[in-house]
């Protein structure tokens, strides 16, 4: 008893100290100690740390301190998240299973057995993916494939509530980590590619139960329901499928939504570019809420009446310095291949350039608030589009971006892919894909499938790049240390000067790395962690050249590897 009253008091002080800074003058949360709470490390979601003591003159001499056998193989896309001394990380598929390790020597403390139906998978997207647990106030929050919402007690595993959130069996799932701000915690849901009508939910940290829920997609009466043609709301996507953010000073968390449903324009709007008023809000767009009380307090679309499946994605909150003066800034890196930086007080958009080659637009035009398409490059039931690019994947997917505040620059894992798109006639069916489109996969421009950036995101300059023989590569760490961390499709896990691109050190864990990496500090000691697990699913979707991956890539595994110095 003894020994959980202590751990329970130690993982108090240290939420209070997250809490403490977080509504300080910055919106990184993580703490002194060297914490990482929740998937991006701080509220920020950017996926720094200021952590230095691995470092740009010795990192060459980082070993494996441990390794840790996760149980269950493929499409691994979770990145831990510590607090006290302790790791907690989520397999796929469920998650099958979360563990608590601990975080100093590797021992598991104890194992979370989900117990999803066993026919989730039939109803899921994208390989059984999930990307991470949550961690504050001594619990551990966690989406699952089955549409639950559950939280455990962080010093014995043993789940505390449980609640459904949505109904698997219509294509809604959780796969991306919950955020915990007060005393909620919030969560989206996937299910775009299925015909769900998107929406963002509110818990109560203690008991589970509901305390606001809003759409993403609005209803009758209310403000954009007419962005939509007929009933289409009520199965258009805009679901949001990935991690949120969280600025405490304006009390606004901000969301990233995905594309209308169904890929196929017709069903929801004019099957053309002259579309009208029908730009589908709000989907493919950047929303922020009010986390007491759902409230939407303003929005930006990136891509209306979207015909490409180009999703906004995670959003990440830095500070800029812009004509002289600090900005609080948003930055997005949407699957449209365009990098949007807009002022996270009011979302006004400040710029919005490509920051990987892009042909379905001719720009983006900040005064229109919208783009300028190539009309050559939407598809109709009348027309196929010819090598759009970027890819359905993205220019940016899902796998995290960092920003540093020491070197002031932003850092994507970028894929180089197009595609041709032909449309097709599409109904609803509960629990179907949604689709309408056929899409082929072609290689980019270049030569290469893949390449990570360093971008200035007050000028969009491009400072220094790495090429990739293929997509879907790893999210990115920065730290204090001047270093910059991610993994790739073949298994290698890189640090680089974060200043030059220079690559420093480099491990071969002899599986495909699709996940970030964090680091966190235990007594004293600076360690780095990732997971590495290849993608089996999501080459599927590319055909030939998807093909070519999968004999390129490695053997299915799924283990966590942890380094330090000597």
């Amino acid at each position: 008893m003894g020994k959980g009253n202590n751990a329970r008091k130690i993982w108090a002080a240290a939420l209070a100290l997250i809490v403490i800074l977080a509504v300080g003058s910055s919106v990184r949360a993580q703490n002194s100690a060297g914490e990482w709470p929740i998937y991006g490390g701080s509220y920020a979601n950017d996926h720094y740390s200021p952590l230095d003591q691995i470092n740009t003159g010795n990192v060459s001499r980082l070993h494996v301190a441990y390794t840790v056998s996760l149980g269950v193989l493929k499409d691994y896309q979770t990145t831990p998240v510590m607090a006290g001394n302790t790791l907690y990380v989520t397999t796929s598929q469920g998650p099958q299973y979360v563990y608590a390790i601990d975080a100093k020597t590797g021992k598991i403390k104890w194992r979370y057995d989900s117990n999803v139906p066993k026919d989730v998978l039939a109803y899921n997207c994208c390989g059984g993916d999930n990307r991470g647990a949550a961690f504050a106030n001594g619990r551990v929050f966690v989406g699952r494939l089955d549409g639950y919402l559950v939280a455990l007690d962080a010093y014995t595993g043993r789940e505390l509530w449980k609640t459904q959130v949505a109904d698997y069996k219509a294509g809604m799932e959780i796969t991306a980590p919950p955020l915990p701000i007060h005393d909620k915690v919030i969560t989206g849901i996937n299910g775009g590619e299925f015909g769900a009508r998107g929406m963002l939910q509110a818990y109560d940290q203690a008991t589970g139960k509901l305390v606001w829920r809003i759409y993403t997609i609005p209803g009758p009466g209310e403000r954009g329901n007419d962005t939509w043609k007929g009933d289409s709301w009520k199965r258009g996507g805009a679901v949001i499928w990935d991690i949120g953010a969280y600025d405490p000073e304006l009390n606004l968390t901000y969301w990233g939504t995905g594309n209308p449903a169904p890929w196929a324009v017709a069903p929801r709007a004019p099957d053309s570019s002259d579309f009208g008023r029908y730009t589908n809000l709000y989907s493919s767009s950047v929303i922020a809420v009010d986390p007491d009380t759902g409230k939407m307090a303003w929005y930006f679309q990136e891509v209306p009446n979207d015909a490409w499946d180009y999703d906004a994605t995670a959003p990440t909150l830095a500070n800029l310095r812009v004509d002289g003066k600090t900005v609080p800034a948003l930055l997005d890196a949407g699957k449209c291949g365009f990098l949007f930086v807009a002022d996270r007080r009011n979302g006004k958009l400040m710029s919005a350039e490509p920051y990987v080659f892009v042909n379905w637009a001719r720009r983006w035009d900040i005064s229109l608030k919208r783009p300028v398409e190539n009309p050559d490059k939407r598809p109709t039931f009348t027309h196929d589009a010819k090598y759009v690019c970027p890819h359905i994947y993205g220019g940016k997917s899902w796998e995290p971006m960092a920003f540093s505040p020491q070197t002031g620059l932003l850092y994507i894992n970028s894929n180089n892919m197009c595609q041709d798109i032909k449309e097709q006639k599409i109904e609803y069916h509960r629990g179907n894909f949604y689709l309408g489109t056929e899409n082929s996969t072609l290689a980019g421009p270049g030569g290469y499938l893949g390449k990570l950036i360093a971008i200035d995101p007050t000028t969009h300059r491009e400072v220094w790049s790495v090429k990739e023989p293929w997509p879907a590569n790893g999210g990115v760490l920065a730290t204090g240390g001047g270093l910059v961390f991610n993994g790739d499709w073949e298994g290698y896990f890189n640090a680089r000067d974060a200043r030059t691109g220079k690559l420093l050190w480099q491990f071969y864990t002899g599986n495909g790395i699709a996940a970030a990496p964090m680091t966190y500090l235990v007594d004293g000691k600076q360690y780095v962690a990732v997971v590495a697990g290849k993608l089996s699913a999501i080459p599927s979707y590319f055909g030939e050249l998807g093909q070519r991956m999968i004999a390129a890539g490695t053997p299915e595994g799924g283990t966590l590897f942890v380094f330090s110095l000597d």
